[in-house]
């Protein structure tokens, strides 16, 4: 079945995430992993990612674990850190799928003020034709309903839909929808398995 558009997932596919390099940098890996065996740090996070106010979460986190709370806070005030840089290639792919006038979807797992706080310093984030936040629409992915919205909101058949991200999970669960997908490594992957969907030509691709 030809693509008819293409869903990119955010985190770690067009933008590095990643709290533990953050905190290996403050506190040792030693430390890191007892912060994270000690304080529900993910789990608080997938609540951001359902909605929950990001602050607010964060801070009541902190004042629940008070030998960790400064550490705790920054999980808030020095997020931008923890979204370190872009993936340069992902981003000219999704430029490159736009000039050839293939819609393009984010479909990712993003609080309400993590994804404000990313726009703002990741302008790219607005190019999508349309994005299926998270946060906004109160479900997370693996969740069928996530999947869902997106699919309505396109109006496009499951089967034409092209999906990247870097979580199994994810992919598993658009996979059992009749999505088609492709589970991200590297930008070099991603740019093959478009080439080979006729979306891209290798010189669009580089």
């Amino acid at each position: 079945m030809p693509v008819e558009a293409v869903v990119f997932d955010i985190g770690n596919v067009l933008i590095k995430w990643n709290p533990e390099r953050f905190y290996d940098a403050r506190l040792g890996i030693a430390e890191r992993k007892r912060l994270f065996a000690e304080v529900p740090l993910h789990e608080m996070n997938l609540g951001l990612d359902r909605g929950d106010p990001f602050q607010a979460s964060v801070y009541a986190l902190a004042d629940q674990h008070p030998n960790w709370a400064e550490e705790i806070r920054h999980w808030h005030d020095s997020w931008l850190q923890f979204a370190h840089c872009d993936i340069p290639r992902s981003i000219r792919l999704l430029r490159a799928l736009r000039r050839n006038a293939i819609p393009v979807y984010a479909l990712s797992n993003f609080g309400i003020g993590t994804f404000k706080v990313a726009l703002e310093a990741y302008p790219v984030l607005a190019e999508f034709d349309q994005s299926y936040i998270s946060g906004h629409l109160g479900c997370i992915k693996p969740d069928g309903e996530i999947y869902q919205h997106l699919e309505t909101g396109s109006g496009l058949p499951p089967e034409t839909l092209l999906f990247a991200d870097d979580r199994p999970e994810n992919i598993e669960a658009a996979k059992a929808r009749g999505w088609q997908t492709h589970q991200f490594t590297t930008p070099k992957g991603w740019a093959a398995r478009l080439v080979q969907a006729g979306l891209l030509s290798k010189e669009d691709a580089q």
